[in-house]
């Protein structure tokens, strides 16, 4: 073999069109993880996928389409809970117990979605994703809720409550992630475990 040869340049590798929308929806979490929205830019995306810049149109429209399916994949992160661990079968104790683990709290996660959040009011694409993602989410809040509530043979307004809970889980979340020292994950699901009690009753807690 001729040493003095060029080394073989690497072939092309294809990928499915599903696989290559997944790679542009992980490079631009990675971006917003890294830069915040402002590092949210075709340039910086197309290098982190290691793919062309047509590919963001050809997949999802146009960058603040392919913002809204970043924005829908961190939301399944935590509905994934309901849909695989539970089935259908929801657990409101165990979604508090997950919600504050060391899955779903982590400082990129912080990242991502305060520099989504802090883009709703200003992107309608983005704001409209919100809006169905957050009715996904108080709906399997609620139905957690009831299923609960059934065991106890009580009733409750569980719409209601479940935006009461998405309320206290988003704020003790983010005071979590900004300064675990001052609160603890443990304090944080006893603060939610507080708050609900008095409305449904008691909640076997997983931890």
């Amino acid at each position: 073999m001729d040493s003095s040869a060029p080394p073989a340049k690497p072939r092309f590798r294809r990928y499915s069109s599903e696989v290559r929308a997944a790679m542009l929806v992980e490079a631009g979490l990675a971006c917003l993880a890294k830069g915040g929205i402002l590092g949210f830019t075709i340039d910086n995306i197309c290098a982190e996928a290691g793919t062309s810049r047509g590919l963001i149109t050809h997949h999802f429209g146009s960058k603040d389409g392919l913002l809204a399916a970043v924005y829908a994949a961190m939301y399944e992160r935590t509905l994934t809970y309901f849909t695989e661990v539970q089935g259908h079968q929801p657990d409101l104790a165990g979604l508090i117990d997950t919600l504050f683990s060391d899955t779903v709290f982590d400082r990129d996660s912080l990242n991502i979605w305060l520099a989504l959040w802090g883009s709703i009011s200003s992107n309608p694409v983005l704001r409209q994703e919100h809006r169905k993602r957050y009715a996904l989410y108080r709906d399997a809040i609620a139905r957690a809720i009831d299923a609960h509530c059934a065991e106890q043979g009580r009733t409750a307004d569980s719409q209601s409550i479940a935006v009461l809970c998405i309320s206290l889980f988003d704020g003790l979340w983010l005071e979590q992630c900004i300064d675990p020292d001052l609160l603890s994950p443990e304090r944080a699901k006893a603060a939610c475990y507080q708050m609900l009690e008095p409305l449904i009753g008691t909640v076997s807690r997983k931890s």
